[in-house]
């Protein structure tokens, strides 16, 4: 959240978070978010103009603090194969907070539109996170890549995915991750 942010502004983009985590974002009125936040609905859409940008906020803030999240578990593995499992290890940390799983792939169901804004956010950062598997393979000097990076996204996905349920997906995908890296590297 950015620092000239109003008061007002970080009350309605917290109320938002929390009301779009929990119920969902279609389900989730600006009357609500108003309420919960203590504003008027007139001040909400003069800090943020529409819903549609309201949810782009609260998705991009998640997106900021999940990759700064990845980037320092990245900085602090222990040589290059951990690296590339760093977001599995981020995962673990990050998917304590919440029950309703991944807001990306919630958002990317709930707003089918590809010109949506927060469609846009939700869908870079999958993007974003193959990428880095991809460039964190071939820095642990694996043959594909490109191809692994694509793997592990959906490694990562099908943990994610899972979270909710009494399974401790997240140790075996970064297991297998870790397996999956080193096969590639040989």
């Amino acid at each position: 959240m950015p620092e000239s942010w109003t008061p007002a502004a970080r009350r309605i983009l917290a109320a938002a978070e929390e009301l779009f985590y929990e119920r969902g974002i279609t389900a989730v009125g600006v009357d609500l978010i108003a309420e919960r936040s203590g504003v008027t609905k007139r001040t909400l859409y003069n800090r943020f103009g529409s819903k549609d940008q309201l949810v782009a906020a609260y998705l991009a803030g998640r997106d900021e603090r999940w990759r700064e999240l990845v980037r320092g578990a990245v900085d602090a593995a222990d040589g290059p194969v951990e690296a590339v499992v760093a977001p599995f290890v981020a995962l673990r940390t990050w998917s304590g907070s919440g029950a309703r799983g991944c807001a990306f792939i919630n958002a990317l169901a709930e707003l089918p539109d590809l010109d949506h804004p927060a469609h846009r956010i939700a869908a870079a950062e999958k993007f974003w996170l193959r990428d880095l598997f991809a460039e964190l393979a071939a820095a642990a000097g694996c043959a594909h890549p490109t191809e692994l990076g694509t793997r592990l996204l959906l490694l990562h996905e099908g943990a994610v995915a899972t979270r909710p349920l009494p399974l401790d997906t997240i140790a075996e995908a970064a297991d297998l991750a870790r397996e999956l890296v080193r096969a590639d590297a040989s």
